[in-house]
């Protein structure tokens, strides 16, 4: 009787141990396909002639956005101090 619940214990600490590994080797997978070959389906001509000019682009539409959100924030804190004072 006891040889046959410890062999059950096992039997189900394998098959639990199997799904876990697998499903985070899926998981992992997915993970690194979404990440990293994304960059690949692009032909290489086209990625070096259009990466440099967006990349540009994105971080000076950022930096102006965020300029304007930080003094949008200052205003409106200034006002709202204002007003609880009033």
């Amino acid at each position: 009787m006891e040889t046959n619940l410890i062999e059950l214990l096992l039997i189900g600490i394998g098959i639990v141990f199997t799904y876990l590994l697998l499903s985070v080797y899926a998981t992992q997978r997915k993970i690194l396909e979404k990440l990293f070959l994304q960059e690949q389906t692009q032909p290489q001509a086209i990625k070096e002639e259009c990466q440099p000019q967006t990349i540009n682009v994105v971080v000076e539409a950022n930096a102006v956005n965020t300029d304007a959100a930080k003094i949008a924030a200052v205003i409106a804190a200034v006002q709202h101090h204002t007003n609880l004072k009033g």
